[in-house]
């Protein structure tokens, strides 16, 4: 959608760790947006939200992007989209990324992901179109679709709500 900076970076925050659980909805609805230019005319799509581990979901009252998967569902299907979302993957401990370096972040969501147990939603014929909201270096993107390759799902497209800026250094 855009860069992570600005009116979209204090929405994020505030969303994510301050508990402004009402953000939900424009995200989700801002998602809706970033997925329909990802996908075009394919249709039926499946949703699947990046994973929080258990702690960042307990700090965050929940699941924050399975949350905002469920609004930009609702949006695209009130639109008359073909639209699932799934959760099949869990995230396993791991460091907050915040801190670590790109070859930190990759070295951490190598391990990160794992597929649940139990019977999963179908992908048969559906685009996967993993949702994530800062994409930051892409190793956690680049883990989930691996990790997701490994339970017969072949994901298509990623849609995130926001990208880091690389740093320059000099």
């Amino acid at each position: 959608l855009g860069p992570y900076a600005g009116e979209l970076r204090e929405a994020l925050l505030a969303y994510k760790e301050r508990g402004r659980h009402g953000l939900a909805r424009p995200l989700g609805a801002l998602l809706a947006e970033v997925v329909a230019a990802a996908v075009g005319p394919a249709r039926p799509v499946l949703l699947v939200p990046v994973p929080d581990t258990a702690a960042a979901a307990r700090a965050r009252y929940g699941d924050h992007l399975s949350r905002l998967a469920r609004h930009a569902a609702a949006r695209l299907s009130g639109v008359g989209w073909d639209v699932a979302t799934a959760r099949p993957l869990r995230a396993l401990p791991r460091p907050d990324s915040v801190a670590l370096d790109s070859a930190g972040r990759a070295v951490a969501a190598e391990s990160a992901f794992r597929a649940r147990g139990g019977r999963r939603r179908s992908a048969a014929g559906r685009v996967v179109v993993v949702l994530d909201d800062i994409l930051t270096t892409g190793a956690t993107l680049a883990a989930v679709s691996r990790t997701l390759h490994g339970t017969g799902m072949t994901p298509n497209v990623a849609a995130v709500l926001a990208a880091t800026q690389k740093r320059q250094q000099w």
